[in-house]
């Protein structure tokens, strides 16, 4: 569950890191390329690597237990489609923001999202500490940042537990920042836990800030699901299951879920039976299809659009049954002309406009 904070109303351990700063440097990224970058943060044991593990590496929630604490900066590149691409930074709990020998200005000048990750089930307040201590330390570098609190670890509470730690984390930091000055920083807050799938949906939506074609993806949905009787698509990146651009109706947790699991069957089954024979191409390319229908009379409709994009799509059988025809005339369309082909940075419209 997230919101934002306009949706109010809605609803330690000493560590000398002189020896850690001296060891590492930012020497390893001046020839690379930049890409938007997310830093993961929080203290020890939050959670943050088993959050980048299970998401973006596909390890079992299960085998997290067993990952040692995080005590250097790890990056991960992220480059899985043209909208998918940046870097995960899993930066150490015990980092000290106040060391004079840190460069701040190459940790978060290219910082497109501030993940900080605070675990909901031990004592918060020194990490409300730290969060305000990073906020605004970074905002000072970089105004720009956007800022994502995942109370994290929410597996654990009962539902009022959850209300609860939420609200009065939202109020306590907020209230810390106002009293530092820097009431006008936007924080956005997600309950979120490595064992459903609300991480999932938490992360779909600090990339989706980062992307800067996300308009233009959402009117594209938006114009397929007018024209076809959908109730609801997603485009997803196949390899982390978040979900990159949505239509204008809300988001339903149960349905997201549906769709993820769709994709899971999908890619277990191609890689099942459908690999070629020389192994060297995939079977989940982008003529790739499925359609499943439920007991329900739901129907869930997949249409890979490229080899790290799917649409995924839900509609009432009576519907597919009626525009069946024209729904896969329209996905053909999508995939061929490539719905989400980035040129020069922007994003082509022909698929869409001949429906």
């Amino acid at each position: 569950q997230s919101f934002d904070q306009d949706e109010e109303d809605q609803y330690g351990q000493s560590y000398d890191d002189r020896p850690y700063a001296k060891e590492f440097t930012f020497e390893s990224y001046d020839n690379e390329v930049e890409k938007p970058r997310i830093l993961l943060m929080g203290l020890r044991r939050s959670g943050k690597s088993s959050i980048e593990k299970v998401v973006f590496q596909k390890m079992s929630p299960n085998e997290t237990l067993f990952l040692e604490s995080t005590n250097k900066i790890v990056k991960e590149d992220i480059s899985n489609s043209s909208f998918v691409h940046f870097q995960i930074w899993d930066i150490p709990g015990q980092l000290d923001l106040i060391d004079s020998s840190l460069d701040l200005d190459l940790v978060f000048g290219f910082c497109g999202a501030l993940v900080f990750v605070i675990d909901a089930q031990d004592d918060y307040m020194d990490a409300l500490n730290k969060l305000n201590m990073t906020v605004t330390k970074a905002y000072k570098v970089n105004p720009n940042i956007r800022f994502e609190t995942f109370i994290h670890k929410v597996d654990g509470l009962t539902e009022d537990n959850k209300m609860e730690t939420q609200r009065d984390i939202h109020q306590r930091a907020n209230d810390d920042l106002a009293d530092a000055g820097f009431d006008h920083i936007h924080l956005s807050f997600h309950l979120t836990s490595i064992y459903d799938h609300s991480i999932f949906e938490a992360f779909s939506k600090v990339v989706q800030k980062l992307i800067p074609q996300l308009p233009a993806l959402e009117n594209l949905l938006n114009i397929l699901i007018s024209n076809s009787g959908i109730e609801k698509g997603f485009l997803f990146d196949v390899v982390s299951k978040i979900y990159i651009a949505t239509d204008s109706s809300p988001v339903d947790m149960q349905s997201y879920e549906l769709c993820c699991d769709m994709i899971d069957v999908v890619i277990d089954v191609s890689g099942i039976f459908g690999t070629q024979d020389d192994g060297d191409t995939g079977a989940f390319d982008h003529q790739s299809s499925s359609l499943i229908k439920l007991n329900n009379g739901t129907i869930l409709y997949l249409r890979e659009v490229n080899k790290f994009l799917a649409l995924v799509c839900i509609l009432r059988e009576d519907n597919f049954d009626r525009k069946g025809e024209s729904l896969h005339l329209s996905d053909s369309l999508w995939a061929e002309e490539s719905m989400a082909t980035s040129i020069n940075g922007c994003v082509t419209e022909r698929s869409l406009v001949r429906l």
